[in-house]
């Protein structure tokens, strides 16, 4: 069975050099030698042995995303250049493993027409599938209307924009994750939970201010099983339908029209019960979030599913192939 993942993550050293330890730390990035220090070999290997970690475990192509620090945290021409160079070394990559590897793009956010350009690029000349962003920037979710050239772009290419959890802001963490016994407050603002809950913020924010309505064809996709989406969309159209007559559809409607989710992350049957009764097989892509969980242990969650074997088919890598227009 021909597999496809789509939330996939490699670093590039250079990239954290540029844009440098203390906006790295501003951001909430932690200093190197944290908990997950033991990874970044993992994130920089984007050659032979990252494609044989996929030929061993049944992964058929991996799409991959920065994982960051990068260009949303410089300014002007600077995010740019390195927009621009990362997306570059990145194009390198998957040259090199046809097949095996392709692309998100990464975006200077800070500056939203040339990542709307930068966007046009990766997918033009470099072949890239779409985009990825890293949650907020500085301090603004995509509802705000100087991020609508990105939106535009991303709809009249016809690719999907990942939008991807990011660390708290500085005011958030304090609030929220501050006084908390060792690493529990860094947990729990990140993978533990916080990031989920901001993602599905994130979505539920571009609904009720009408972003969604206002890029009817823009086409959005979320990992961690739906970052908490599927759990909630009843109730979101229950209390906030009185209030959201703005709107050309219901909330729940409007996400499950312009949203796809990943099962990055999420080994775990409930959640994903949720997220097939909620958005159905269609919706439903599948993706380790290697190398934060191993692909060996994400194909024979894949495999364990309880669907049909044309909904499994879907799941592994139909579904990939019409968003990401692979068909």
């Amino acid at each position: 069975m021909r597999v496809i993942a789509l939330e996939e993550h490699f670093s590039l050293p250079f990239a954290a050099e540029r844009v440098g330890p203390q906006r790295a730390r501003a951001r909430g990035f932690p200093p190197p030698g944290g908990r997950t220090a033991h990874l970044g070999p993992l994130l920089r290997d984007v050659a032979d042995g990252r494609v044989a970690d996929l030929e061993a475990n049944g992964i058929s192509l991996q799409v991959l995303s920065s994982a960051g620090p990068g260009a949303d945290l410089l300014d002007g021409d600077d995010g740019i250049r390195l927009a621009k160079d990362m997306n570059d070394k990145l194009a390198e990559y998957v040259s090199a493993h046809k097949g095996r590897l392709a692309g998100f793009a990464h975006l200077p956010m800070r500056s939203p027409e040339a990542a709307a350009r930068e966007l046009e690029r990766s997918v033009r000349e470099l072949g890239f599938l779409g985009g990825l962003i890293n949650g907020m920037t500085e301090d603004l979710f995509l509802d705000d209307p100087r991020f609508d050239p990105i939106l535009a772009a991303a709809e009249q290419l016809n690719v999907p924009l990942y939008v991807h959890p990011a660390l708290p802001p500085e005011a958030v963490r304090k609030i929220y994750y501050d006084r908390l016994p060792g690493e529990t407050g860094e947990a729990l603002a990140t993978a533990g939970w916080g990031w989920h809950s901001e993602t599905a913020l994130h979505i539920l924010r571009m609904v009720v201010a009408g972003t969604l309505d206002k890029h009817p064809k823009l086409k959005l996709v979320i990992g961690h099983m739906g970052e908490g989406l599927p759990a909630m969309l009843a109730r979101c159209d229950d209390v906030m339908g009185p209030v959201t007559r703005h709107l050309s559809r219901s909330i729940s409607a409007t996400i499950l029209d312009q949203v796809w989710i990943t099962t990055a992350g999420f080994l775990y049957l409930p959640p994903f019960l949720a997220a097939l009764t909620t958005f159905g097989a269609d919706r439903i892509l599948f993706s380790v979030d290697y190398p934060f969980t191993s692909n060996q242990k994400a194909l024979p969650f894949l495999k364990s599913l309880p669907v049909s074997p044309a909904d499994l088919e879907k799941i592994a890598h139909g579904n990939a192939e019409r968003l990401l227009n692979l068909a």
